[in-house]
């Protein structure tokens, strides 16, 4: 259905974004603006991110 196109570190790196932005909605500046975290958190554990495959891209690494 899906074909990988996130690698390792922009996967982390998603992660990690996703749940900073989330954190804001609970603490600092508590914004609902926060619940934008969702697009990168699930991207990040999908391992797929559709503007990549829209465009033809990939952070995967070749083997």
């Amino acid at each position: 259905m899906f074909t990988t196109n996130v690698g390792s570190v922009d996967r982390a790196f998603r992660i990690v974004l996703g749940l900073v932005l989330i954190a804001l909605v609970f603490v600092g500046p508590q914004t609902p603006l926060g619940w934008l975290g969702l697009v990168p958190l699930l991207t990040g554990f999908m391992r797929t991110c559709p503007l990549y495959s829209l465009f033809g891209l990939s952070t995967c690494s070749t083997k």
